[in-house]
């Protein structure tokens, strides 16, 4: 018998692909099986996946599919809002399926990238200088630095 944490995340995955699934169709997009599946990795990783990383997981259902397609998939996913691009630099572009407010920690010695939430960080106020020439549609937090692993490699 499935413990109640299991069901617990299985009815909130259900309830992200239904999301997922209205959000394909609001944008006149198909839920194909090769999207879903692109789509079931960034929900199922914790570890903001490239798209070499997606594509190795996808390929494993189906083989046939091309990097690039899960490339484009990603690319769209990210510009109908079902997934972001962890913005960095200097390194492969990463994705992330979570979009409850969070933001990111980078360390520059693993790559590794870790999600924090800060809540101060959620409602950044924009100067009046900006607000009035653009209009914000997101705003995120992206840090950079070395973790404690890799710190403490360094002191050994």
């Amino acid at each position: 018998m499935a413990s109640q944490a299991a069901r617990t995340k299985q009815a909130v995955s259900g309830q992200k692909l239904d999301i997922f699934v209205e959000n394909c169709r609001r944008n006149g997009l198909k839920v194909t099986p090769q999207r879903t599946a692109v789509y079931k990795t960034l929900l199922e990783s914790k570890e903001h996946p490239s798209a070499e990383i997606v594509w190795n997981n996808v390929k494993r259902l189906f083989p046939g599919v091309s990097l690039d397609t899960v490339n484009r998939t990603l690319l769209t996913l990210a510009g109908i809002g079902s997934a972001f691009i962890v913005e960095g630099s200097g390194d492969v572009r990463r994705y992330d399926g979570n979009l409850e407010d969070h933001q990111h920690f980078r360390c520059i010695k693993c790559k590794k990238v870790f999600d924090f939430h800060y809540p101060p960080f959620d409602d950044i106020k924009m100067p009046a200088s900006i607000a009035a020439k653009f209009k914000i549609l997101r705003k995120t937090v992206y840090l950079e630095g070395i973790c404690n692993s890799c710190g403490s490699k360094s002191r050994s």
